[in-house]
């Protein structure tokens, strides 16, 4: 019969466990030893470093071996309990005066001849040397007390029984320090993570796959909770880096390889419309678009199913790449559809894609929730020669009535507005149609293998040469005064400004510009002018109405939150000032600034903020005006925020990272992914019995990040 705890074992199986500990525990929901030892140190203190008692200094932190002389309540501006330690061996030498306030319970923990480990910050008072609330331990084996009593009886202290002192926990360690739960402190939990680690049964098998079976798994469990040296719970923080990151790196070619094997239509059979199209354009495809073209193209010829990632730079010319490979699926007698998260921006794309197919036969029909356009075409016309073959919509092509039928191409814009269920509905309305997803974020290079692994990649990583000139200033908002008469000139030669703050309304907690604050002061400075609010509180058709009149150029000004972000092209607006912009994101203000620089007009984004040289947000704004590249402010965010933060919404598809060190590290990547691959060329479904971990994983798809 095996003996221990195992990880489903419920917290009551812990020995020495007092009734209100275990209370706290599963008012919690630490349930089990697996769900006990999840909970994860924030922090460690290095608390090994012993310093004698001569040697102590006011303002040094302390940690220290020491002997109680005496110990007793003291009285003085209010009761304490105060314990006069030393050096065992030197009863007359140097003392260091122990004082716990508003702590009667030490009384009852400490004694006169007890050895003890203490650890707190030593001060001087009144010419002694102190140490107010120290952590401590008696170090004392369970046999103390008799030799204690020996000693106060005339005889000699006999020293302990070598090999039975008490393993010190809560000093002269690495200490982890765990954040408290409710009715518990965080010294508390760390003795139960101990004391349950200590009663653990021998010989545990490692959860799931073993990625790494040459550091053992309930070693590195037990590193990363009480670590023997500083660089071992870092050790075990990469051990279960390397299994998370395996584990979703195995997920992504288990889905790759389905995808890839997945039988498609082939619908890049004919490029004239394509070609037709590209000819008409006043201007020539940048040589990124053209080679995303191209590797669209390839796939789109092929019988597989295309599952395929653009990604690109805001303004890089996305929309008109997508378009191209629209036009091979409708070259090839199919109809493409794509879909858009706004009804303006899908409305913007129709106009678009009217314009530029104008001088052809080719007609595009827009589906929105309100709006249907005035072609008086059906949807579920089959393969008559005056249907619309390029479809244009807003979530408005999920239901029935829009949704398109003999769809040879799906094209999901700003992929990460939509849930992953809308995705599927969407693409979905075909039978295994090329799929096109189009995000305008930056990811780091070291994320797209991560996030995109079990898609093909296109990246735009050139701009159009007709793009307008943005300059990126920095400016303190006492400086206001020559940027007001900076945009009255630009208003008055017909240009349009954003304003842009990050509150909707004045807020007592946060001292920031809130965007209804803003529409007051910018009328009373303009009421000459035409000035509309925006943010993400007004209805929808409130909305569009909005933004619709600055589109059109029925306002000067645009008062706004980050609503704006992703929006519509403005050509004639070349000026934004984002107040508070040390509050916003690296990769969001690049975005916000992409609003401008749409047409040929000269733009400006001004940057407000009173943060100083130095700063964390000081130093973000500094990046923005360096470089107009999304790609390496995407990779100057990941340096300052970190994997977990950069990630995002983008995270959701991770589900739980746990261990985000993965996530940077391409070294890891690389060896989870190659190991991934390694399993499923040897056993592509998974049958051996040393797989069958991984057939529940890629089952039930269920993220973890340590699993007991």
């Amino acid at each position: 019969m095996t003996t221990g705890l195992q990880p489903d074992s419920p917290v009551s199986r812990i020995s020495g466990l007092s009734a209100r500990d275990l209370q706290a525990l599963q008012a919690a929901g630490v349930e089990n030893v697996r769900q006990l030892l999840r909970r994860l140190p924030r922090r460690y203190e290095d608390r090994s470093s012993m310093l004698p008692i001569h040697l102590i200094q006011d303002g040094d932190t302390v940690c220290a071996r020491v002997h109680v002389f005496s110990a007793g309540w003291r009285f003085s501006y209010k009761r304490y309990f105060e314990a006069s330690v030393g050096t065992v061996d030197d009863p007359h030498g140097a003392r260091i005066y122990l004082r716990w306030f508003n702590m009667p319970y030490v009384s009852r923990l400490l004694a006169t001849g007890m050895n003890l480990s203490i650890y707190g910050k030593a001060r001087t008072y009144g010419g002694k040397m102190t140490i107010a609330n120290p952590d401590f331990e008696v170090m004392d084996d369970e046999d103390a007390g008799h030799r204690l009593m020996e000693a106060a009886m005339g005889g000699t202290l006999m020293p302990p029984v070598e090999g039975q002192e008490v393993t010190p926990i809560h000093t002269g360690r690495i200490v982890p320090i765990y954040k408290g739960l409710p009715g518990m402190a965080a010294r508390t939990y760390r003795s139960i993570v101990w004391k349950t680690l200590q009663q653990l049964a021998p010989d545990l098998p490692a959860p799931g796959y073993d990625v790494a079976p040459a550091y053992p798994y309930w070693q590195a469990v037990r590193d990363i909770h009480f670590p023997a040296a500083e660089e071992l719970h870092r050790k075990a923080r990469l051990r279960f880096a390397l299994a998370e990151c395996f584990e979703q790196q195995f997920r992504v070619a288990w889905r790759r390889r389905r995808v890839q094997g997945r039988p498609g239509q082939v619908t890049a059979t004919c490029s004239a419309y394509m070609e037709e199209m590209l000819e008409m354009l006043p201007f020539a495809l940048t040589q990124a678009q053209l080679r995303c073209v191209e590797e669209i193209r390839q796939d789109m010829a092929s019988d597989r199913q295309m599952n395929r990632l653009l990604q690109g730079d805001v303004g890089s010319g996305k929309t008109l790449v997508a378009l191209c490979a629209m036009l091979l699926a409708v070259g090839s007698g199919k109809i493409a559809a794509m879909i858009a998260p706004t009804q303006i921006l899908a409305e913007q794309h129709y106009r678009n894609f009217c314009k530029l197919l104008q001088h052809t036969d080719v007609k595009v029909s827009l589906r929105t929730a309100d709006h249907v356009d005035d072609t008086g075409l059906v949807l579920d016309a089959g393969e008559r020669d005056d249907s619309p073959r390029i479809i244009v919509g807003t979530h408005a092509l999920l239901y029935k009535k829009h949704r398109p039928h003999n769809l040879g191409l799906a094209v999901v814009d700003e992929q990460h507005k939509f849930g992953v269920e809308q995705r599927e509905q969407f693409i979905a309305s075909g039978v295994n149609p090329d799929v096109l997803v189009m995000t305008a974020t930056p990811i780091p290079r070291t994320l797209t293998l991560t996030l995109y692994g079990d898609l093909e990649v296109s990246i735009i990583d050139e701009l159009p040469a007709n793009r307008g000139e943005i300059v990126t200033a920095l400016r303190n908002p006492a400086n206001m005064k020559r940027i007001i008469s900076f945009m009255s000139k630009e208003m008055d030669a017909g240009r349009q400004i954003y304003i842009v703050s990050p509150l909707v309304e004045e807020s007592e907690t946060k001292k920031q510009a809130s965007a209804t604050a803003e529409l007051n002061r910018w009328r009373e400075l303009f009421p000459e002018h035409r000035i509309g609010l925006l943010h993400g509180r007004l209805k929808a058709e409130d909305k569009d109405a909005v933004m619709q009149a600055f589109q059109k150029g029925r306002l000067d000004i645009l008062v706004a939150t980050t609503v704006v972000e992703v929006g519509v092209d403005v050509p004639n607006a070349n000026i934004m000032i984002i107040n508070d912009a040390d509050s916003f994101g690296l990769s969001q203000l690049h975005q916000l600034r992409g609003r401008i620089g749409r047409g040929e007009h000269k733009s400006y984004c001004i940057l407000l903020s009173s943060a100083k040289p130095g700063e964390p947000g000081r130093e973000k704004l500094e990046v923005l005006c360096r470089t107009l590249n999304g790609f390496e402010i995407a990779e100057e965010d990941f340096k300052l925020r970190g994997p977990g933060d950069v990630l995002g919404t983008a995270q959701s598809g991770l589900g739980s990272v746990e261990f985000t060190e993965w996530l940077g590290d391409m070294r890891l990547i690389h060896r989870a992914n190659k190991e991934a691959s390694a399993i499923l060329d040897a056993d592509p479904e998974l049958k051996k019995p040393q797989h069958a971990p991984l057939r529940l994983l890629v089952q039930f798809d269920s993220d973890e990040g340590i699993t007991c």
